[in-house]
């Protein structure tokens, strides 16, 4: 194998830590040593491992002398876990390849000098957008506090997401659908409007990524934003595995409050943005709680509040090729929108995957994409 191949191998591990790592990067790493990779391993849980000190337990004697190819600069502090770089050091590792550095401050160059002084060569670059990547959302959230926001939904070819009954159910197919789970599984956090709640009574789980096809062991914190407290207390997503925030607007009704909070329901107050939640607000409380992704999966009436805040990062949606029509029937985004097409918000580093006869369109919004040049 070529250190192309090795780098690789190491995305393909960072890959398969996703969804399990947060609020940590998922990373992968691999040791080589005389063309045989004699280590390899990715991020356990927070709290947990880091790739390196997998990939160098494997390993064990035989990482002296050894290179290593890692998806994300090695730590050089004392978090949870002591620091990579140290045990990479006492190993007597020989030299380190890095796709990227570490954006957080704390290691940003550091880990890279740490190795650096200990005389181990480092090479730094190598797929770097692919790494990149893996963990966009972790990007922005170490260096702006926020979460990423992703934007998902499901339409017909005419663009609704819905009849003019309000039924939608179902609109994508099977193979979307089950798409959608693994997207949930690799979320810190559902949000849906309270519309969508009261109209489709999800369950807002994810289902099937276990490889047994019940709930996922550990469930995406649910976030109903609902200003003023309206969500039926027999609302099946209440009824799920996993913890539900109820965001309103301050302060709610303590009748209300006591009848949530007995049924287990935490409750987020926030302030009042012309009778609505305050969503910039929302969003830095949720970042706060470590919350570094949010799937947002509806309804129309907060997909347009968040896009006319400019505070959504990228867009998911799910197109089939039926046409429901009907000047009343529900349309994906609401808002006020924009006056002209030129000023439409314009998706880049647009990709686009086939799920049978449904097509998803993914894209960045115009220059909020973090994908690095």
């Amino acid at each position: 194998m070529s250190s192309i191949e090795y780098m690789e191998y190491a995305l393909s591990l960072a890959r398969l830590a996703k969804g399990n790592t947060s609020p940590n990067p998922a990373v992968g790493a691999i040791i080589v040593k005389d063309y045989l990779v004699v280590g390899m391993g990715y991020t356990q849980p927070a709290g947990s491992s880091h790739a390196e000190i997998m990939a160098l337990g494997q390993a064990g004697k035989d990482a002296a002398g050894a290179t290593m190819y890692v998806t994300l600069e090695p730590c050089c502090y004392y978090g949870r876990t002591p620091p990579c770089s140290k045990a990479i050091i006492d190993a007597g590792i020989s030299e380190v390849h890095i796709a990227m550095l570490d954006p957080n401050p704390l290691v940003s160059g550091n880990g890279i000098k740490a190795l650096n002084d200990a005389n181990i060569k480092t090479f730094i670059g190598s797929y770097k957008k692919e790494a990149h990547k893996i963990n966009e959302a972790y990007v922005k959230y170490i260096t702006t506090g926020l979460p990423f926001v992703i934007a998902k939904f499901a339409m017909s070819l005419d663009g609704k997401i819905a009849t003019k009954s309000g039924y939608s159910k179902w609109i994508s197919n099977e193979e979307s659908r089950k798409y959608v789970h693994t997207l949930r599984h690799c979320a810190d956090a559902i949000m849906v409007g309270v519309n969508t709640v009261i109209t489709d009574d999800p369950r807002l789980t994810a289902r099937g990524c276990n490889g047994k096809g019940g709930e996922t062991k550990n469930q995406p914190l649910r976030v109903i934003v609902d200003s003023k407290g309206k969500t039926p207390l027999n609302a099946q997503l209440f009824k799920q595995p996993g913890r539900t925030i109820l965001a309103v607007v301050e302060p709610l009704d303590n009748g209300k409050k006591e009848e949530f909070t007995r049924r287990g329901i935490d409750i987020l107050e926030l302030p009042n943005e012309k009778g609505k939640v305050n969503l910039g607000e929302l969003l830095k409380a949720l970042g706060k709680m470590n919350i570094v992704t949010v799937l947002v999966e509806g309804g129309s009436t907060l997909f347009g509040a968040l896009f006319d805040l400019d505070l959504v990062d990228i867009v998911m949606a799910f197109i089939s090729p039926i046409i429901i029509g009907g000047g009343q029937a529900r349309t994906a985004i609401g808002g006020k929108g924009v006056e002209n097409v030129l000023d439409a918000l314009h998706l880049e580093h647009v990709d686009t995957m086939k799920f049978g006869d449904n097509i998803l369109m993914s894209g960045y919004i115009g220059n909020k994409n973090i994908l690095e040049k």
